[in-house]
């Protein structure tokens, strides 16, 4: 389905062609569609971004397009990629509370999302090391493209696009609960096809898995 597909689809279930509400078409889809990708993970919006640390920073920047980690990792001293293990802010900054390096070329083995911005790492970075992180990125919009522009999920997640946007329309409309249910059961059913086609196609590392941390060789 493209872009002028689905905004017409839209407006024929919900029977609505009142410009309040095609004026707000584009803000219904874009919250399907950030609806749909903070449940679920699929590989095919996977990527790897490089970066380095700084000396004394246990700060790193986080991409523009990120919504979820999969692993972040850093070259020691050696040329060896280490995995850090993901953790909660709290538990880096009790265990770690000084934010200075604890010596020269000191590695950090943990890191965490400390904002919209910024991993926090630890133990606080003692050089400049390059890191790599993989993660689960935020894909351009339906709207962002032309009408007869098609995204993955507009091509492969047809349905579960579909009634994600009728149940933000229904909302904007408030709309009687009945109906809801109906869109909300439809979506539901949509999105748990999605989930298992994201599980079938997904690998799990040992860091995700919850194994230990250790050196790759």
């Amino acid at each position: 389905m493209n872009y002028a597909g689905l905004k017409t689809a839209i407006q024929n279930y919900l029977q609505n062609t009142e410009t309040t509400f095609t004026d707000t078409l584009d803000t219904i889809i874009q919250q399907a569609e950030e609806r749909i990708l903070n449940v679920v993970q699929l590989p095919d919006f996977r990527k790897n971004q490089s970066g380095t640390t700084s000396t004394d920073n246990q700060y790193l920047s986080i991409p523009t397009d990120f919504l979820a980690p999969y692993s972040l990792s850093v070259t020691d001293g050696n040329s060896k990629q280490q995995f850090l293990l993901n953790k909660d802010v709290n538990w880096i900054r009790e265990i770690y509370p000084t934010a200075t390096a604890t010596g020269s070329g000191s590695l950090p083995k943990y890191y965490g999302i400390f904002s919209d911005e910024f991993f926090i790492m630890a133990p606080t970075p003692g050089a400049a090391f390059t890191t790599e992180i993989h993660y689960f990125y935020k894909p351009a919009s339906l709207t962002s493209g032309a009408t007869g522009g098609t995204t993955w999920l507009s091509t492969n997640a047809e349905t579960a696009l579909l009634y994600g946007s009728l149940i933000e329309g229904y909302t904007f409309m408030k709309g009687e609960a009945d109906m809801f249910q109906i869109y909300q059961a439809r979506y539901e059913e949509a999105l748990a096809r999605l989930k298992v086609l994201g599980d079938g196609r997904d690998r799990k590392d040992a860091y995700r898995s919850g194994q230990l941390r250790i050196p790759v060789t």
